[in-house]
């Protein structure tokens, strides 16, 4: 197995994207989004998560993130969230009106069941595509590319007008997540 995405939890940032099973746009409900971002608020305030850079897709999370906790490395943190956020999803397809309901609780349960740690459903793919930030060219890049991703999916025209990106804490906006934004320190190499 490749090492060129672990997280090895030593204090520096990481970029990270964490996707649906299939790529399946679960994020179009705004009660979806606002679960997800009701568990990161609890990671920030009870695990020492902090995050630099976010922009919730349809399916998918992009992060630039930490731990400042000496208690959770950011690899159990994002495991604990993992777990919560496709249960409390996943119920959330079932009780609330969604037309692809069927269709999405099969495709969750077929890409679960051949796994022996999987009960009902599989919500979230494995691994967090995680890339240590080292320089703050690579973070300065990173972060352009979330902010950038609703404008190049022809969501928005500007990155600071998508409700669900860190964008709009940049511009000085509100948002429904609260970030760090005194820059990561790094070191140039």
């Amino acid at each position: 197995m490749s090492d060129k995405y672990k997280m090895y939890d030593n204090g520096k940032a990481f970029f990270l994207t964490l996707t649906v099973v299939g790529w399946i746009d679960v994020f179009t409900r705004k009660s979806h989004k606002e679960t997800l971002f009701e568990s990161l608020r609890y990671c920030q305030k009870n695990k020492g998560l902090e995050v630099y850079g976010f922009c919730l897709m349809p399916s998918h999370l992009h992060l630039i993130a930490k731990t400042a906790s000496e208690q959770y490395a950011l690899s159990d943190i994002l495991r604990d969230f993992k777990k919560f956020t496709s249960k409390a999803l996943v119920q959330a397809v079932v009780n609330e009106p969604e037309s692809r309901r069927e269709w999405m609780l099969d495709y969750f349960r077929k890409a679960g069941e051949s796994l022996k740690n999987v009960k009902d459903y599989k919500f979230w793919q494995d691994g967090n595509h995680a890339e240590m930030i080292e320089t703050n060219k690579f973070f300065d890049q990173k972060l352009n590319y979330i902010h950038n991703n609703p404008v190049n999916e022809g969501i928005v025209e500007r990155p600071e007008d998508y409700l669900w990106s860190s964008a709009r804490n940049y511009a000085g906006l509100s948002s429904y997540l609260e970030i760090v934004k005194e820059a990561v320190k790094l070191e140039e190499l």
